[in-house]
């Protein structure tokens, strides 16, 4: 059996952070996200397709040729051209049925193995907002009798989710499926054609379906996965003094110093030191070389390699990229000033983010000076540097 993951979009919707990285490399427990669904597949399939694009050779060089006994074959998409394109790029790889899933989402296998039971059917969950999917509409025994994008009526709440299971009939499909109003093949259309004269199963998520459409969504996410089996392991140096409640993850080289406090849930990578009197609270990871000075708080976040935090800062609900510094006394702010949900702004538009408590997110590489403070839901681009006391209420990019 093989697999098609579709690994290729820019993903602009999570900027900054994939200003200088692929989503699927984004991590969440300090391993990239594309991680978790090749660990779905082990058992399942003995090849995967990756249709890349965006920053190819960053995927190409951290997941090389082979992942827990998966060949992994690396097809390019250099055009954007949807995601049905992006399957018929498959097609020269593709020996029989195959499964076809994004490659930012997570699935679980037990849903994905049910899908292996059908030449052609979809994964689906029921959604509040259906405007915002494509949506299924199903006869009494569970089988597509349309799929609309982003339906301007009420015909149900049945979301697509982007995990197939496909025979080849669907490349024949896809080749004459002509391009959609915004110039790309659309693997929507083709389902929808094939549902129209063969049996397409529709089938409900009985486990789990984890998007990551913005950059918050890592956070969920994280917290999710932090739910799932994570056992206490302890392989760096605690200091006598220090404080460890809950479970823990220390990798080697990492220094938990006298008097500092750490509340599990958490995830902390090799070579971090965590200073005397600083506290780190529940659902956080730090990755590789991440320094936290004394009497810094951070919790509900997110902080890549080589990160560092400054004495009395604050951080929470918030995702930093790599090699971002903290002054001493920052603040990022995680609530809004009218006490609702943050709202945030993506590719020029507020959106609401519908979170009460949402913290900042930080490029790669961004120096926050001393004092500064950060209001809920701001965004800085990679290598933003700024100035002492600033107060930063609104995005700030690269323009």
């Amino acid at each position: 059996m093989q697999a098609i993951i579709m690994v290729a979009g820019k993903s602009t919707r999570t900027y900054p952070l994939t200003l200088t990285r692929p989503k699927p490399l984004l991590p969440i427990l300090n391993r990239p996200l594309i991680y978790y669904n090749l660990d779905q597949l082990v058992g399942l399939v003995d090849e995967v397709i990756l249709i890349v694009g965006y920053r190819k050779e960053m995927i190409e060089r951290e997941l090389g040729r082979e992942y827990r006994g998966i060949r992994l074959i690396y097809q390019e998409q250099e055009e954007q051209l949807g995601t049905g394109h992006a399957v018929l790029l498959a097609e020269r790889h593709v020996k029989g049925k195959c499964i076809a899933m994004n490659g930012d989402d997570l699935f679980a296998r037990d849903d994905i193995s049910r899908l292996l039971e059908f030449r052609f059917a979809a994964l689906a969950m029921p959604v509040a907002n259906p405007e915002l999917y494509g949506v299924y509409e199903l006869n009494d025994v569970g089988l597509a009798t349309n799929l609309v994008e982003k339906p301007r009526e009420n015909i149900g709440n049945l979301a697509n989710v982007g995990c197939y299971i496909l025979d080849t009939e669907m490349f024949d499909e896809l080749e004459k499926t002509p391009k959609s109003e915004r110039g790309e093949i659309e693997l929507t259309t083709a389902i929808l054609n094939i549902s129209r004269r063969e049996p397409f199963h529709v089938l409900s998520i009985t486990g789990y379906w984890l998007p990551t459409g913005f950059p918050w969504d890592l956070l969920s996410t994280q917290n999710f996965m932090f739910s799932r089996n994570f056992e206490h392991s302890i392989a760096g140096t605690v200091e006598r003094g220090a404080k460890l409640e809950g479970p823990i993850q220390l990798a080697g080289d990492s220094v938990i110093q006298n008097g500092a406090e750490v509340l599990g849930p958490v995830s902390i990578a090799s070579g971090c030191n965590i200073s005397s009197s600083a506290r780190i609270g529940p659902y956080s990871s730090l990755g590789k070389g991440v320094r936290i000075g004394a009497a810094s708080h951070i919790e509900q976040s997110i902080i890549m390699d080589g990160s560092r935090i400054g004495p009395g800062s604050s951080i929470a609900y918030s995702v930093l990229g790599e090699g971002v510094i903290l002054d001493r006394d920052c603040l990022l702010s995680h609530t809004s000033r009218d006490d609702e949900s943050v709202k945030s702004r993506v590719k020029g538009q507020v959106i609401d983010s519908g979170l009460r408590h949402l913290g900042a997110t930080l490029g790669d590489k961004v120096v926050l000076a001393q004092g500064n403070r950060v209001a809920a839901g701001c965004k800085l681009w990679p290598g933003i540097h700024t100035e002492a006391d600033q107060v930063i209420e609104h995005d700030l990019t690269a323009d």
